[in-house]
């Protein structure tokens, strides 16, 4: 076993500030975090990280924080926020991270449920989210901001800025040597280390409880299953309430010691990714198809020679780049070419995106279609997919190395138990499984079994291989009115390879065929329009041109190509289609802060359009209501048009299997 793997797995080191004292007390010196800033990156050591957190501890303590207690934890990737959430566990306190994006509204309901009394948060902003709702909340005393910027002036009762805190934390450690230390020792595998709250896909957010022994034990699971060491580069950008955060960035980084990057802006990622060169990053589908839609787009733009070039190899790293990464027999022929294509096109591309050294890159969140997933493999990116929800503490299954296959998510990560329930639900139980919801034991009953079983909601089968399929979520699984199945994640999946489409969602259950709403993705399609020479003013006015529904259009009827090569989907293909006039927004719920899709929500604000698409009308008026990022409100109004696609009849062969 690699060294690093058996020096952290010492069970004494059974919370995260007794593994930083181990770090620092071995690699203290080696770099922990970076962070850019102004174009420049700073670093600090394990020493200095544990520095700072002891010192916003002391600060903390200082004004009242116990054992016990929530603080907040709001913004973008930053060390401070990260030195934040050590301090707090410093105390024995218990970290609540919420989604930077959420409008106050919003995070009323999670800090009062939490009983929050503190929160470190990143500028002004949150912190005018956080004065604006404060009388509203009767637990909340003290706000520490990392970025001073526009805040000189404010002088309400319990804002300190971090630069004071550490000041006072500094006065607070020569008073009291040793304090901080006293109370990490009192620290149990058992104690609570986080609370990270749903995403309120069906209703009010639910507080996940993770321990450390939860957290701890899935970081060395994941480590063991790729192989990690202190050696990765991993960057840290996506949201710090997302659980798959909290275990790279956080529990997997503690575990083994490598350096976590936080880049400049959510802006900068990707340029920022291209200069770090990460060895392991993960990324959600829409970050993938984001990326892929960048690639195509330049592709567009690019000269005949090259177009034509990059069509040609891709073709060829379909066929053999997946079977070379996975070790499997290619004909020289293959081989050759392959070489050739990455000289001039594969190694070029994964340079350009900041890919060049990357061992492992993983996806997860919801289903990736089988063609962008297919994509990055084929140029050499070692993509997996794997499997979990927040209440497993993000693992529950993932791909090996050799075993990598686009329809299924791979087999239980190590001390997990899977299996597909007698409706057809997946079930797991495993060291990750969570402690239950915060001041929600009815739901927690609901989830997770007296024997320690979580029922995960999702419909899945176990294939002959071992490896689990997931179809859908188990609630939108339907059928057409003719007995066909309809999976309308599988289908949007489909849609989304498309680099026109940003989001898709599909209606089908209990109708006689399937309908989708589709978002234009504005960048790729204004592009497509640039080139066309067609002018537009707004998203609303390019998505009602019938050039763009006519482009639309054939990317859907080769969605519909592909379905009819499945004897099961044949029946599933899509009859009819609109663009809505704006896109889908978390602000209007219409997607959650992780960016799926509301649907029961959706089917309630547009049935109209639901409605219009099933009544053969060619036309709807739309009027909807829309939030912008000021909190303010406003109208769109469009008259959208539905337009009819080609249905794809099956081969001979194809039509005998069924």
């Amino acid at each position: 076993m690699n060294q690093n793997l058996a020096v952290s797995s010492n069970a004494s080191l059974n919370t995260f500030p007794k593994l930083l004292d181990d770090l620092v007390s071995r690699v203290g010196g080696d770099t922990a975090i970076r962070e850019k800033d102004l174009g420049i990156w700073q670093s600090w050591t394990w020493r200095e990280f544990q520095e700072e957190a002891r010192i916003i501890a002391n600060s903390l303590a200082e004004n009242g924080f116990s054992r016990g207690d929530k603080l907040a934890v709001i913004g973008d990737n930053r060390p401070e926020l990260y030195f934040g959430i050590m301090a707090t566990q410093m105390l024995g306190g218990v970290p609540v991270p919420i989604y930077q994006d959420s409008i106050a509204e919003e995070m009323v309901y999670i800090l009062d449920h939490a009983e929050v009394r503190f929160a470190i948060v990143e500028d002004q902003e949150q912190v005018d989210k956080l004065l604006s709702i404060r009388d509203r909340l009767s637990n909340l005393e003290f706000i520490i901001y990392e970025d001073p910027r526009g805040l000189r002036d404010y002088k309400d009762v319990g804002l300190m800025s971090y630069s004071s805190a550490r000041e006072q934390g500094l006065v607070c450690d020569r008073k009291k040597p040793g304090f901080v230390e006293k109370e990490i020792e009192k620290g149990k595998a058992n104690d609570l280390a986080v609370m990270l709250y749903t995403s309120g896909t069906t209703g009010k957010p639910k507080g996940v409880m993770l321990s450390y022994e939860n957290i701890i034990a899935t970081s060395r699971s994941g480590i063991e299953h790729d192989g990690l060491t202190a050696k990765e580069k991993v960057i840290a950008y996506m949201p710090m309430a997302w659980i798959g955060d909290h275990l790279f960035s956080y529990g997997e980084s503690l575990c083994t010691g490598f350096t976590v990057y936080c880049p400049e802006s959510a802006d900068t990622v990707l340029q920022d990714v291209r200069e770090i060169g990460p060895t392991c990053f993960f990324a959600p589908p829409r970050i993938w198809e984001t990326i892929l839609t960048t690639v195509m787009v330049r592709i567009e733009d690019a000269g005949w020679l090259k177009r034509e070039m990059f069509k040609y190899f891709m073709n060829v790293a379909e066929r053999v780049g997946a079977p070379l990464m996975d070790g499997k027999p290619v004909s020289l022929k293959g081989r050759l070419l392959y070489g050739l294509g990455r000289l001039l096109v594969y190694g070029p591309l994964r340079d350009n995106l900041g890919f060049s050294k990357m061992r492992v890159a993983y996806t997860a969140g919801e289903a990736i279609g089988p063609e962008i997933f297919t994509f990055y493999r084929s140029i050499g990116v070692n993509i997996k997919q794997l499997y979990g929800m927040t209440e497993a503490t993000a693992l529950v299954v993932g791909q090996a190395d050799g075993a990598v296959y686009a329809d299924s998510v791979g087999v239980p990560y190590p001390g997990v138990e899977l299996k597909i329930g007698e409706n057809g639900e997946v079930m797991f139980r495993g060291p990750g499984v969570f402690q239950g919801y915060y001041k929600n034991p009815e739901a927690t009953e609901e989830t997770k079994t007296t024997d320690g079983w979580i029922k995960s909601g999702d419909a899945g089968l176990i294939d002959a291989d071992g490896q689990l399929r997931i179809i859908d979520r188990a609630k939108d699984v339907g059928q057409l009115t003719d007995g066909t199945m309809f999976a309308p994640k599988y289908i949007e999946n489909k849609l989304k390879f498309s680099p026109y489409v940003r989001e898709a969602v599909a209606h089908g259950n209990g109708h006689d065929m399937v309908t989708v709403f589709i978002n234009i993705d504005l960048e790729a399609v204004g592009n497509w329009a640039e080139r066309q020479g067609l002018s537009y003013t707004s998203y609303t006015d390019l998505a009602a041109r019938p050039e763009v529904y006519e482009l639309l259009s054939q990317d859907i009827e080769r969605v519909n190509l592909s379905l009819a090569e499945d004897p099961h989907l044949i029946g599933s293909q899509i009859h009819r289609f609109l663009i809505l006039h704006k896109e889908l927004d978390p602000d209007d719920n219409e997607l959650t802060r992780t960016r799926k899709v509301r649907r029961r929500f959706i089917a309630e604000k547009y049935a109209d359009l639901i409605d219009a698409l099933y009544s053969g009308r060619e036309t709807v008026f739309i009027e909807t209501e829309v939030t912008f990022e000021d909190g303010r409100t406003g109208t769109v109004k469009a008259e959208l048009a539905i337009k009819e696609v080609a249905i794809s009849t099956p081969k001979p062969n194809q039509a005998q299997a069924a």
